[in-house]
């Protein structure tokens, strides 16, 4: 195994250079908070990972999670980990001080989630799925549900999911039919099926929680009368002991990658005992799982980065010790070999592959600074930074997750036939990765959204603002010599984006919706490519000082390291969004003309 799966230099580089993160403690937010204890909750998190995650990567996946009876058992680690997060207030970082959270900044507390995923995703996730179910029954919830859940969960000492999938319902959730029935003793009684639950049961812990996606009888149809319910399998009885809720594991699905975290199809209500606890108000429960859910996406897309830094290091790794061949112009056979490293195609390789990865991740830390600002912000700043994270967590979700796979393919690539083989972890980061495209959210769903919806939203406000944001780091770059090309070729691309959008905002105008978002696919893809592009800008800017005013040789290798990362991406993979641009002002319609019956024999 490798013995390097991130770069905390790197890491730093973005939450202080670029980021300035401790700024962020100026605030009464974040006031308990200086850089040196900044600094120590990364070195803490960085040992967590190094100690307790890393060392069982490849266990989980060669010995997955099983259904024996009616119980999932997992990975002995898990519960160690599960403990271990909730003892040390890894559950809790971004939660207020009064309710007993560190109160981190988010920029902070995803990096840690950051190193947490690059040491090992599928025993990140556990802890990472109480936070997300916690923090909606603390938004949406009772004091009694709070009182009774979790701190259980913040502890580490009870699992929570997220419970939205039906068997016959996938991403359409207006299609979904479980039940809930209300009674007059402070419960609903909960019947139906919920599929490819993360955590959705398991021995690492003593309860599992369920936040789950109900209709109570009587409501709307579709979307409007959805409801939000806490779920257990065990309820608390009078006597305050653990009893079955009637919530069963009809089994667990056997995955290509990340087989360290069971997913389970559960079966409520069979006999007319589920117990279910209302969140909130009735038929809100979709606007309050978006909640989790758009927090989610951004950790798909932190997710997808850590694995595919991981898989980075590991091919770097390989190729500096990995002998063969000579270089093109050395005619001598009896020359030694030299390390792959030295061949500019596997340079190439490299290259893209940090291109995405230090790309992605600071598209990721640029919307957890939005999340902090927010916070912290005037009312028109709040405003502001709230539309620009709604707009770029379509991107930051999807672009990780496709590129991040390409990524870990050219990572392989560099192994050859021993990227093939599990002796190396590459074969794994691939399979790992594989479902960041799809969960939380597919990268349709996702284009749908950022052109139909977010792009859109408020006569397109938060578009108007994005363009600001790109412009402004465009202003800072213009003075700097070493930066012109990229420069004039992000201002260029960005107009291209604005024109492409123009067009597709006409071709909705015409009534004509299908066409209109047959390609947002596409769309998501260009939008994608410039954001990185934007974001390798903010960070040459920082670099070119760094180089001049670098103290060691090794601090310069750094930042010249990271110039030919941006100057490959600028001519490598944005001059991608041509294409892109010709097939989406197209308009001819061709995937919406395509007839079911052409794709038959």
């Amino acid at each position: 195994m490798a013995e390097k799966f991130m770069s905390m230099r790197n890491l730093k580089f973005l939450l202080y250079e670029v980021f300035d993160a401790a700024s962020l403690t100026r605030y009464d937010d974040y006031g308990a908070y200086d850089r040196k204890m900044l600094d120590m909750v990364l070195q803490a998190a960085w040992e967590l990972a190094q100690g307790i995650l890393w060392p069982h990567f490849q266990e989980m996946d060669r010995d997955p999670p099983e259904l024996a009876g009616d119980v999932v058992k997992v990975h002995s680690s898990v519960r160690d980990v599960l403990r271990t997060f909730g003892e040390g207030g890894w559950i809790a970082m971004t939660v207020p001080e009064e309710l007993d959270g560190q109160q981190l900044p988010q920029i902070i507390a995803d990096a840690c989630h950051f190193i947490f995923c690059s040491a090992n995703y599928s025993a990140a996730v556990y802890p990472g799925l109480c936070d997300g179910a916690a923090r909606l029954i603390e938004n949406f919830g009772s004091q009694a549900l709070y009182d009774a859940f979790v701190p259980h969960m913040r502890g580490g000492r009870w699992q929570g999911t997220m419970a939205l999938t039906e068997p016959e319902a996938g991403s359409s959730l207006a299609d979904i039919v479980t039940t809930a029935e209300p009674t007059d003793e402070g419960y609903y009684r909960i019947q139906g099926q919920k599929i490819f639950i993360s955590g959705g049961d398991h021995d690492g812990v003593e309860n599992i929680v369920h936040l789950m996606l109900a209709k109570i009888k009587g409501a709307p149809a579709g979307v409007k009368g959805i409801s939000l319910f806490v779920v257990p399998k065990k309820r608390i009885s009078e006597t305050g002991d653990l009893v079955s809720n009637d919530v069963v594991t009809s089994g667990i699905f056997h995955k290509l990658g990340y087989r360290g975290c069971p997913i389970a199809q559960l079966s409520m209500g069979d006999k007319e005992d589920c117990r279910g606890y209302l969140v909130g108000e009735p038929h809100n429960g979709l606007r309050y799982m978006f909640q989790m859910m758009n927090e989610s996406r951004i950790g798909v897309g932190i997710g997808a980065a850590a694995i595919a830094t991981a898989a980075y290091y590991a091919a770097l790794e390989y190729a500096t010790i990995r002998k063969q061949g000579r270089m093109i112009h050395e005619k001598d056979p009896s020359l030694p070999p030299v390390p792959i490293i030295q061949h500019p195609d596997v340079k190439r390789m490299l290259l893209f592959q940090r291109a995405v990865v230090e790309g992605s991740l600071s598209l990721l830390l640029q919307c957890s600074q939005y999340v902090d600002l927010k916070r912290v912000g005037s009312d028109e700043e709040t405003e502001a930074y709230a539309l620009l994270l709604d707009l770029l967590t379509p991107v930051a979700k999807s672009y990780p997750s496709e590129n991040g796979i390409l990524s870990i393919s050219q990572g392989l690539q560099c192994l050859g036939g021993s990227g093939y083989c599990d002796d190396y972890p590459l074969e794994q980061y691939y399979r790992d990765a594989r479902i960041h495209p799809i969960h939380e959210g597919t990268t349709g769903i996702q284009g749908q959204d950022l052109l139909g919806r977010k792009v859109m939203m408020k006569g397109g406000k938060a578009f108007k603002l994005y363009g600001e944001e790109v412009r402004k780091t465009i202003s800072k770059a213009v003075g700097e010599e070493r930066l012109q090309i990229q420069t004039r070729a992000l201002e260029e691309a960005l107009v291209l984006v604005e024109e492409v959008t123009a067009h597709l905002k006409g071709v909705a105008a015409k009534g004509d919706a299908d066409k209109f978002l047959a390609d947002a696919t596409l769309y998501l893809e260009l939008f994608g490519i410039v954001a990185i592009a934007w974001q390798w800008l903010k960070q040459g800017i920082v670099m070119v000082k760094g180089i001049d005013g670098a103290a060691s040789e090794k601090e310069k290798n750094f930042y010249q390291g990271k110039l030919y990362a941006l100057r490959f991406f600028f001519a490598y993979e944005l001059p991608k969004t041509a294409g892109l641009a010709r097939r989406l002002m197209n308009g001819d319609g061709l995937t919406v003309e395509m007839q079911e019956a052409f794709f038959k024999d």
